[in-house]
């Protein structure tokens, strides 16, 4: 890559006049070729269609060819004694349950775009469902996309995330669903942990529990109990990653989709240690009695999140029964995950959505500064980094180099992310079918207001308002329309995303293909396509090695290796 890219953002893309364009029709594919043999959903009556499901009838509403059934509950309310529990099943209704609504949202704090004031209950495990088809007879079944929204386990909401598009368009049935966020998803105490439940990440557990009820359920919405495809983006593709290691979610997934995150579970001792610092925090005292239990239990939800944004929140805990107690690496290389197929990436410009984050929150908003660039660099001079790391990084990204700090930190911050997520893609090549893809959308709609001196480019989560319409990070996010252009790559990206959900393979029927990535290539194989480009006006390939020098992912494998 050479540096006169990278300084630059007047180009769609770091590599946009590097690698030769391939022309991917992946809207005119598979997704669309079964369309004849998929009816459009019909009102079977004027208020709504109506759905049984193993707890009671719901019924919702049709908004544009897709019925909409919202705020149906697939677990009983995790409060009280249930709070810090696996979640259990919920009661049974008899009257037809209203689902025109979304549920409560989880309890969260947060303040930013990404997560704001919206209805919030401790009450609060709902699902929603987006299907073209309710079958009444034996019409095809159709594959189903169950996605896990975002917030690094500690905000978010699924109410943000319309998949009438993926439904729709694709011909699938899309899941979103609530699950438990902060402290109360995850969290490993001595005195709870004692109990003999599964435990410590609460948020996976509800995660199964919404695939089991999408098991037992989702005939009745026109989907397909037997093809199910997990996804998710940032913590919720982290999340999906642990469904992908762990044991209890044995067959309760046949795809993955993993967005822009790259995990590492929290070793339980280090979990539990932060769970009893949070008891004692809160009151409860230390130890591993019934009584702390109780005593936690009983805490004020107010009292929880006040100490959420303390150090007891763990995001993915390796308790050694939900997630196993082992680092990703030694899993995939050992085989002990679900082998699924798995489409895997990352967005160009990662980092730029923690520095809109940053720059949000001051006041006065100010551009970033070469003292900050210097400060960023300077943290790489820790114990876990080899020495002269800090000195290294600053040689590779001197400031000089990019037009405005900012960019020198976008780099900084997001290679190492993109290498890690590579260095997935690369383990998981050597076991099943992996399509791997980065996002290069640098026009990407922003729900940041403008802040000065900093452009968000294509940055983390720019990518999901191409899967669901309007996505906006939350109440306090901008609404944008994409435009005509954008628009043509939401399509391409919908038919990638709903074709792998059909077969394992983002490729339609008789398109350019999107190749499949293959472990580290050979220096024969070396300039073959491995890589999809998401970007406009057209999508593009490029190879692992074209990728690598981009991100320098030689430097950052020798440094924080995956």
């Amino acid at each position: 890559m050479s540096k006169s890219l990278r300084r630059t953002v007047s180009s769609y893309s770091r590599r946009a006049r590097r690698y030769s364009p391939s022309r991917i029709s992946l809207a005119v594919g598979l997704a669309l070729s079964i369309g004849s043999l998929v009816a459009p959903i019909q009102a079977q009556a004027a208020s709504g269609p109506k759905v049984q499901t193993n707890k009671g009838p719901v019924q919702g509403f049709i908004a544009n060819g897709v019925a909409e059934f919202l705020g149906i509950p697939y677990a009983a309310p995790p409060v009280g004694d249930l709070r810090w529990r696996p979640p259990q099943p919920h009661e049974v209704w008899q009257k037809a349950l209203d689902a025109r609504n979304f549920g409560p949202i989880c309890l969260q704090t947060a303040s930013n775009p990404y997560s704001g004031p919206a209805n919030m209950n401790e009450d609060c495990l709902f699902l929603n469902i987006f299907t073209p088809e309710i079958h009444t007879g034996t019409r095809q079944r159709l594959p189903v996309i169950v996605y896990i929204h975002g917030g690094g386990n500690s905000s978010g909401e699924s109410t943000g995330y319309d998949g009438s598009k993926l439904a729709g368009q694709g011909h699938t049935v899309v899941v979103t669903l609530n699950y438990r966020l902060g402290l109360l998803g995850d969290m490993a105490n001595p005195a709870i942990d004692a109990e003999g439940h599964p435990f410590g990440n609460y948020d996976i557990l509800d995660q199964q529990a919404a695939l089991r009820w999408v098991q037992k359920n989702i005939i009745n919405f026109g989907g397909d109990p037997n093809n199910i495809t997990l996804a998710g983006q940032s913590g919720g593709s982290a999340d999906t990653e642990a469904s992908v290691m762990s044991p209890l979610a044995k067959g309760l997934l046949q795809r993955a989709i993993l967005e822009s995150h790259v995990y590492e579970p929290t070793p339980l001792a280090s979990a539990e240690a932060q769970g009893a610092a949070f008891a004692v925090a809160a009151g409860c005292g230390a130890g591993a009695s019934p009584a702390v239990a109780a005593c936690l239990r009983a805490l004020p939800a107010s009292k929880i999140f006040a100490l959420d944004s303390g150090p007891y929140h763990s995001e993915i805990i390796g308790d050694g029964q939900v997630v196993p107690n082992a680092s990703f690496r030694t899993l995939i290389q050992q085989g002990r995950f679900n082998h699924v197929p798995v489409m895997s990436g990352t967005t160009e410009d990662e980092e730029t959505f923690s520095l809109a984050g940053t720059e949000y929150s001051e006041n006065p908003r100010h551009p970033f500064t070469a003292a900050d660039y210097q400060n960023m660099v300077n943290s790489y001079a820790s114990a876990s980094y080899p020495s002269g790391t800090a000195a290294k990084l600053q040689a590779l990204y001197p400031l000089n180099a990019f037009v405005t700090p900012a960019l020198a930190m976008d780099a900084i911050g997001t290679d190492p992310w993109a290498c890690k997520q590579r260095g997935i893609n690369s383990l998981l090549a050597d076991k099943v079918p992996v399509y791997a893809y980065e996002f290069d959308d640098r026009t990407a709609p922003s729900y940041y207001p403008t802040m000065p001196g900093l452009q968000l480019l294509a940055y983390h989560t720019g990518d999901i308002q191409y899967l669901f319409p309007l996505y906006h990070g939350s109440p306090l996010g901008i609404v944008h329309e994409l435009n005509r252009k954008q628009e043509k790559l939401s399509d391409e990206m919908v038919a990638a995303w709903t074709n792998f959900a059909w077969t394992g393979n983002p490729n339609g029927v008789g398109n350019s293909p999107w190749p499949r990535y293959k472990n580290r290539p050979s220096a024969a194989s070396e300039r073959a396509p491995a890589i999809l480009s998401e970007n406009i006006p057209a999508l593009s390939t490029f190879t692992d090695h074209e990728f690598s020098q981009t991100h320098n992912c030689d430097f950052w494998d020798s440094v924080s290796p995956f």
